[in-house]
């Protein structure tokens, strides 16, 4: 995510390193590095020229604190100038009708209808909503099917009149249904098109003022960068929309959208979409995606997303087996399946401070658990439970049914084992230990 812009902001924020002041020589030379990262990364020019301008007159003058170098101290007001950039605070959704009435709005290909999904999950797991997706594309091939594809991965009812092509018509109708039958959201899935055209913007134009919605979104591809901007601006125009979605912000993009649609429209980002996982949808916090672009991670949301796979119960089960030395690899496929519903391990890793550059170049895969899961997955329940009975013949057959490797087998076994003592060493006492065995193991290289 933004991997392109954190390296070059890295290497403009850098300019400053060692220096003693700010001045405005070193400033001057900085910002002109920021600048141009700014617009490799599709930021318009306008917008870019006006964050440097008010990063200049912040930073020049101000004296460096004493714990503070003149690097950090352009970081700082950077960060808070981005985040400024982005929106500022972070920016709900308007769920105050009943139902409350969400309109879907953008170009195809967009992923408008993949994103109606994921907006469902979320409403239904975190706000404990019943929500109704309303099939409105009568255009494009599939797109009804698509839809009720959707609803029944999430487990969400969804509401389409086959027979119908006035989108008007269905989206009152799929209202209406929403109230006899006790759904207290109501999301919308519109048609779009390649491009802005004047029957589109009539249409959607149309629905909107039909139904009143408390909130319309527009769902925008953040790969298309300036496009993206320009193509709101246009949308807002005619339907004064309340928010903007990005999605597929796990691709290749380079931000220019996500930093300079809200200066443009003058309406916050409340959403983006992470992956094709219908989870893979969080909240946009400006103030943390201006630390993830600087480098700087985005541990609250790491910690967050933890805590909602977090199941205490299990937890608690786990550490009496590991006080009894009974931990054993269904126990650890258990944990392996908790880390995966947290999302993709290269969006997690950008979480952490400093992973991010630290692993660039790294092609890091999301399947990394495939092959441990595949050898767990051939023990029977004796082995998986009591893996000391893990014989030459045993570990042979487990090679034969996983597809793996004798040797990778003993290699999970060892890691396995390290794993569980560590983890009984953390128990009860551990600290002390813990350290005694770490300058061990430093004394010993």
């Amino acid at each position: 995510m933004f991997d392109n812009l954190s390296e070059k902001l890295d290497k403009a924020l850098h300019v400053l390193k060692g220096h003693g002041q700010i001045t405005e020589i070193n400033v001057a030379e900085t910002l002109k590095e920021v600048r141009r990262a700014l617009l490799d990364a599709d930021v318009n020019f306008k917008i870019a020229k006006e964050f440097t301008n008010t990063v200049k007159e912040k930073a020049l003058g101000q004296d460096v604190l004493t714990a503070l170098q003149p690097g950090q101290l352009m970081v700082k007001l950077v960060k808070d100038e981005l985040t400024q950039l982005m929106g500022g605070d972070v920016e709900g959704i308007n769920l105050s009708g009943d139902p409350s009435v969400v309109l879907m709005s953008g170009l195809q290909g967009s992923g408008k209808t993949t994103f109606s999904g994921k907006l469902a999950s979320y409403l239904k797991t975190k706000k404990t909503k019943k929500p109704l997706l309303v099939a409105c594309d009568v255009y494009r091939p599939a797109a009804v099917d698509q839809l009720h594809v959707v609803g029944d991965q999430i487990g969400v009812e969804v509401f389409s009149d086959r027979g119908n092509t006035d989108p008007v018509a269905i989206s009152k109708a799929g209202i209406a249904y929403a109230k006899a039958n006790g759904h207290n959201v109501v999301i919308i899935d519109t048609a779009g098109r390649l491009a802005v055209d004047e029957e589109m913007m009539n249409e959607i134009a149309n629905i909107h003022k039909a139904i009143n919605p408390q909130e319309t979104l527009f769902v925008v591809d953040a790969m298309t960068g300036q496009d993206a901007v320009n193509t709101a601006k246009a949308f807002n125009d005619i339907l004064n929309f309340d928010g903007v979605i990005l999605t597929k912000l796990d691709g290749d993009t380079r931000g220019g959208a996500a930093i300079s649609i809200k200066s443009v429209v003058n309406k916050p980002i409340k959403f983006i979409g992470t992956g094709e996982k219908m989870d893979a949808i969080d909240v946009f916090y400006p103030a943390r995606m201006a630390e993830r672009i600087l480098g700087m991670g985005d541990v609250v949301s790491l910690v967050e997303r933890a805590q909602e796979q977090f199941d205490e119960e299990e937890s608690r089960k786990i550490q009496k087996k590991i006080a009894k030395n009974q931990f054993g690899f269904d126990d650890f496929l258990s944990q392996i399946q908790q880390i995966k519903k947290m999302g993709s391990i290269k969006d997690l890793m950008g979480m952490i401070p400093g992973a991010g550059k630290a692993l660039k170049g790294l092609d890091i895969d999301d399947d990394a658990f495939k092959h441990v899961e595949a050898i767990i997955h051939s023990m029977t329940p004796l082995e998986r439970a009591t893996p000391a009975k893990l014989d030459a013949s045993r570990k042979k057959r487990i090679a034969k049914g996983s597809g793996r490797s004798i040797q990778e087998i003993n290699q999970l076994l060892k890691q396995f084992d390290q794993m569980s003592k560590m983890m009984k060493m953390m128990q009860g006492g551990g600290g002390k230990k813990m350290m005694q065995m770490m300058g061990a193991m430093k004394g010993m290289q």
